[in-house]
């Protein structure tokens, strides 16, 4: 897990930066979203660093370099914050000389908002007045909007779209969650283990008969997380039958 309480604190080697206001979303989207990548096993970046000047920190333009995707979470003050906005521009040029993903959020705000300006991103651009970069904060909103990503707008359980988003940033970066399939042979195994001493201790045709089960039971969940990595499809098990052992789709 790469976390970040300061811009100068060493992180882990990671796949995802998260650009993010963390006054709308630290603590509430960002932060959940967060936790489910930490815990489908998805190396992401996060700066919790409160403290934040006018300029982009060196370490966080290399973080969002070294990264495969990244995810905004385009919120309703998001804007507001020239930070956020460089951070914009910077990963869209990773987009366009790194091949790096980008994955837009728009979590409680309008994506026509952040697409033409408008509302309260109308509002962060009075603010920030006339400076230099505005032009390309302008045409980076606008870019990353028109990108394909997920409303949150849309009604649904929060924790059912963060689970799908999650799901969706592992299918872009071409990964496989097996960690849950991995719990459940350790657990059986273990438990196979514990069989096998105990038919030793009382060799019994009942007790042999349950550690058969529990070992073939470890045999077919390592077969479902071969096939889960190896993306196989119903029809190229086809020619393994019927058998409900193989049906895990």
């Amino acid at each position: 897990m790469a976390w970040s309480s300061s811009s100068s604190t060493p992180q882990e080697k990671h796949d995802v930066f998260l650009s993010f206001r963390g006054e709308d979303t630290r603590y509430t989207f960002t932060g959940h979203l967060h936790a489910t990548l930490t815990r489908l096993q998805v190396k992401t970046y996060i700066d919790y660093n409160l403290l934040r000047g006018d300029e982009i920190s060196s370490s966080l333009l290399k973080a969002i370099e070294e990264a495969k995707l990244s995810v905004v979470v385009f919120s309703k003050n998001y804007g507001n914050s020239k930070w956020c906005l460089d951070e914009l521009v910077k990963i869209l040029e990773c987009k366009r000389t790194r091949g790096q993903i980008v994955l837009p959020i728009f979590y409680d705000i309008d994506p026509s908002h952040v697409r033409n300006q408008t509302g309260t991103y109308a509002e962060a651009f009075v603010k920030h007045g006339q400076v230099d970069r505005a032009q390309k904060w302008r045409e980076a909103l606008r870019e990353a909007a028109n990108l394909s990503g997920w409303d949150c707008s849309v009604d649904r359980m929060e924790s059912e779209l963060i689970e799908k988003i999650a799901k969706d940033v592992l299918e872009k970066l071409n990964r496989v969650y097996v960690g849950d399939l991995d719990q459940q042979i350790a657990k059986y195994e273990q438990l196979a283990q514990l069989q096998h001493q105990f038919f030793q201790s009382i060799p019994s045709h009942e007790n042999w008969k349950s550690h058969q089960a529990t070992v073939q039971r470890v045999t077919e969940l390592k077969m479902e997380r071969s096939v889960r990595m190896l993306r196989m499809s119903p029809d190229m098990l086809s020619h393994l039958g019927q058998s409900d052992n193989y049906n895990y789709f």
